[in-house]
């Protein structure tokens, strides 16, 4: 790489690390950036997830304050997103991107729809809170599907984990947001062990994404925990919509 194109993917890995902690879709940024490179698809993508595991690490340690008391529901979910993320990998290096392409932007409304509904749906939820566990089978497998695609290429998964966790359980968004870049974190690094055995990685572009990716998550977690939880609602629909949008573009 050329000093320029390394200042190119360290900026896309900052701003990438910097949206994905506060809530999720930083790949929309960064993959694009490793295609103009001149890498082959599967590659950028692979090289991407590599890099910015990292930065969701990063954004996840920003967040620990807010993981407090949720170690059991962190655990819980993190089955589904593990395995989901081995899956995705394995599908990415096996099945061709149209697979997913015309599923995914419907999949990112519904989850905006959640988000915008989730004021009306805590109330219920919280009726029932003391009834049940709200991270049960439904969500873990929400979760795990989810992961499915996270692990093939991620773009808005933020979005529907957070959609997803918002309608299942009644709790403060940015409490949820750290479980999310948990999961993330979960999500990305078993896809990337994958990726590291069964596929060709460009180590240089990756190791200059994950120093940018760092740096964001660290920032990103700094701003999105400042934010009240109405303005991070409004910053993940607008972030859900613009993702749906771009990705409806691609696809149709």
């Amino acid at each position: 790489m050329t000093p320029l194109q390394m200042a190119a993917v360290a900026a896309a890995g900052f701003a990438a690390g910097s949206i994905n902690t506060i809530v999720g879709s930083g790949s929309l940024i960064t993959f694009p950036t490793l295609l103009a490179l001149g890498l082959p698809p599967v590659q950028a993508n692979v090289t991407n997830t590599i890099g910015l595991v990292p930065g969701s690490i990063s954004g996840a340690i920003g967040y620990r304050r807010e993981l407090r008391g949720q170690g059991g529901r962190t655990t819980r979910l993190a089955v589904g997103a593990i395995a989901g993320g081995v899956l995705g990998a394995v599908l990415l290096l096996a099945l061709p991107s149209s697979v997913f392409e015309k599923v995914i932007p419907f999949l990112i409304l519904l989850a905006v729809l959640l988000t915008a509904l989730q004021p009306r749906l805590a109330p219920r939820l919280t009726a029932r809170r003391e009834k049940e566990a709200r991270e049960g089978p439904v969500l873990v497998a929400a979760v795990f599907a989810t992961s499915v695609y996270g692990g093939y290429f991620g773009a808005g998964q933020g979005v529907i984990l957070l959609a997803l966790m918002g309608a299942f359980l009644a709790e403060h968004l940015q409490r949820l947001n750290a479980v999310k870049n948990v999961l993330t974190v979960l999500v990305n690094g078993a896809a990337a062990v994958l990726f590291i055995v069964g596929s060709h990685v460009r180590w240089s572009v990756a190791g200059v994404l994950a120093l940018g990716a760092v740096a964001g998550g660290q920032a990103g977690a700094a701003l999105g925990r400042r934010l009240p939880q109405n303005a991070l609602r409004v910053t993940i629909i607008a972030a859900g919509l613009i993702v749906s949008v771009k990705l409806f573009a691609d696809a149709f």
